[in-house]
């Protein structure tokens, strides 16, 4: 895209885009991160027979007839999910391209997942079907919310700006999200009472329903403010918008082999990226299982992390603006490593430097996930936007089984959270190294844009 072709877009606009971000952390931050893995692992053990709150339970679970222990149902459905997303997100994309209207798509996908979270109201006793229908529903519907609302990118900021305008957006997540889960927790704290499981679950589910409820409020902001910036070839087909999405998307995946410089750094992309997601899936596992710490320890570390990410999403950003955003990226994974390094020598049963090593996680995570959304919107075709960043969201989501598959295999061979952990660092050199070897420039013009001054 060029700098001519680039619409204006104005300070109301891009708030409006800012807080999509803001509504949409809620459900990651409260539901994926702390709430609904604990929540329906319980509701699931209710089904199996065992008693709320037991320390152990083998008992099993058979939804459509297959024999589940209770305590995989929740993992299991994370990699459905997962795998669903890799056929939604790109035939999202395409069709986001083909519309004319983009913000009616991010509606339809908002109020589907918010509402699907809202309904887990219903999720009782032991409804642990209905539960399990409803994430599904809402994973699946943020992942496509995301590439609309990822494809606005490029139409709001030309190629100087879009690194600020990116870690602008990243940062009012982290707060959003920050700031509903402090909420929450203050709730939870206050109202628990020691010894009422029953009261815990029931606490539990109605902070799950307060991210829906967050998530769909706060979506009209954006309804309300985004502009349509269609494409030059939105509504051209004249055919039903959905079939015309699956032919564009053949169409794109057969000619992928014309911008394999774009490819090159999506492959880098994937890699140190999995590395980052799996710091962060198994960062609790890590602090309860090996450093033996307590619920409350792990719960400010979250905290932490939550609103210090807004700060780093803020500093890399205003770094990028004086060196670039691949060399600030690449200073992002340098930081990772130094991350898991000195996870290694963490000494067990003590909270702070657990928490130290949360303030470096905020700084670099918010900045390197913003970085490299801005760097990708360089390198994708004009009007294709929302589908690349279907692809692009498939490698954030659907292969993060990577490095928890080889976190796994290490901890098999030395029953060693620490080397585990450590043994990630091949993600993050090889990531970095990829990116580090890609010709941004050329691949930029090869895409046809136009480069930023710095990169």
């Amino acid at each position: 895209m060029t700098a001519s072709t680039v619409p204006v877009s104005n300070r109301r606009e891009r708030t409006g885009w800012y807080f999509y971000d803001w509504a949409m952390s809620a459900f990651s931050t409260t539901v994926i991160t702390v709430f609904l893995g604990p929540f329906l692992t319980s509701v699931t053990e209710q089904a199996a027979g065992c008693a709320l709150g037991a320390d152990e339970c083998d008992a099993r679970v058979h939804p459509l007839g297959i024999s589940i222990a209770a305590g995989s149902y929740f993992p299991y459905l994370v990699s459905l999910s997962v795998l669903l997303t890799v056929f939604v997100l790109p035939v999202m994309g395409a069709v986001a391209d083909r519309a004319e209207r983009k913000k009616p798509l991010l509606a339809a996908a908002a109020f589907l997942g918010s509402g699907a979270t809202i309904a887990m109201a219903f999720v009782t006793g032991e409804r642990y079907l209905l539960g399990g229908l409803l994430f599904i529903v809402a994973n699946i519907a943020f992942g496509a919310s995301v590439v609309v609302y990822n494809s606005f990118l490029p139409r709001l900021a030309g190629p100087d700006e879009r690194d600020k305008v990116s870690s602008r957006g990243w940062a009012l997540g982290y707060l959003g999200g920050g700031v509903l889960l402090l909420l929450n927790l203050g709730v939870v704290t206050w109202l628990t009472i020691e010894g009422d499981d029953q009261r815990t679950l029931d606490l539990a589910r109605w902070c799950i329903v307060s991210a829906g409820v967050w998530w769909a409020v706060f979506t009209l902001v954006p309804l309300r403010r985004l502009r349509e910036h269609p494409s030059a070839e939105a509504g051209t087909a004249g055919g039903n918008v959905l079939t015309d999405g699956f032919r564009q998307l053949g169409r794109t995946v057969r000619s992928l082999r014309t911008y394999p410089l774009t490819l090159f750094f999506l492959l880098a992309f994937l890699i140190y990226n999995d590395g980052i997601q799996t710091v962060i899936a198994l960062a609790s596992q890590f602090g309860t299982e090996e450093l033996k710490l307590e619920q409350s320890a792990l719960i400010v570390t979250i905290l932490i992390v939550q609103f210090l990410a807004f700060g780093g999403a803020l500093l890399l950003g205003a770094v990028a603006e004086r060196i670039g955003a691949r060399k600030t990226v690449l200073i992002a994974l340098v930081g990772w490593l130094g991350v898991i390094l000195a996870a290694f020598w963490l000494p067990e049963g003590e909270p702070l430097p657990f928490m130290l090593l949360g303030v470096a996680i905020g700084l670099v995570m918010g900045g390197s996930q913003a970085l490299s959304r801005s760097l990708f919107s360089q390198l994708i075709p004009d009007g294709r936007e929302g589908e690349y960043y279907g692809f692009y969201e498939i490698s954030d989501k659907g292969t993060s089984w990577l490095g928890p598959l080889a976190f796994g295999l290490v901890f098999q061979l030395t029953n060693s959270y620490r080397i585990g952990l450590v043994s990630l660092v091949v993600f993050f050199i090889v990531g970095g190294i990829l990116l580090a070897m890609v010709p941004m420039r050329r691949a930029i013009v090869a895409a046809g844009n136009t480069p930023p001054r710095l990169l």
